[in-house]
């Protein structure tokens, strides 16, 4: 039957479907382009937002990068912490490459989330000094496709062949179902309970490499 007779809720099951084996496929295959900025996985492209990127959004100057159109929405969605990531890079720039890229869908050039750790090794929720922590989110429309997991294998890969990290947290909270299922499924293990900036309390995941 051709797609054209299908029902829209049909062709979103078939496109579900088809996107989650092409992240069992290529999900851990990773690509570091040499002398680039941007971190390649099987579908997507990890697109470091340097100090001067973020700036330019903040200032609303900047609505396109690398063939990617970044709506005034996302940025406003984001504010917060676009604006924490550009005073956290000013302030130590070596922190700049660990912080923020957007999680962009190769094939559509469409800006599907954003991803990062929280600062380079010791920036984390236990001040480990030989660990880093993830932070990414998926948007909605493009959820349940693979990505986050495909996104979260590519910053590790980076992280180690890079810097040569083996060390990797993720605080979670404990009602965010997808994500405790998303680092489960990684391997991580929960080690701690954090309170977040916003008084919330935070199951902190761990996963060390061989």
């Amino acid at each position: 039957r051709s797609t054209s007779s299908l029902s829209p809720g049909e062709v979103g099951d078939l496109r579900h479907a088809v996107a989650q084996r092409h992240a069992e496929a290529y999900g851990a295959s990773v690509t570091i382009v040499a002398g680039a900025s941007t971190i390649s996985t099987g579908r997507l492209d990890l697109v470091w937002l340097s100090p001067e990127i973020v700036g330019g959004l903040l200032d609303r100057a900047l609505a396109e990068l690398d063939g990617v159109a970044i709506s005034h929405v996302w940025v406003a969605d984001n504010d917060g912490l676009l604006r924490l990531r550009h005073r956290q890079a000013e302030a130590d720039p070596t922190q700049a490459p660990w912080l923020l890229r957007a999680i962009v869908e190769r094939a559509s050039r469409a800006l599907v989330g954003h991803i990062g750790f929280h600062g380079a090794p010791g920036v984390n929720a236990l001040a480990a000094e030989d660990a880093v922590e993830l932070g990414y989110t998926v948007e909605p429309a493009h959820r349940r496709l693979g990505y986050a997991r495909e996104a979260v294998l590519g910053m590790m890969e980076w992280a180690r062949g890079e810097h040569g990290i083996r060390r990797f947290l993720a605080s979670v909270n404990p009602s965010n179902e997808p994500s405790l299922g998303l680092v489960r499924k990684l391997g991580f293990v929960p080690i701690a309970r954090v309170q977040d900036d916003d008084g919330g309390e935070e199951i902190v995941f761990e996963l060390v490499q061989e």
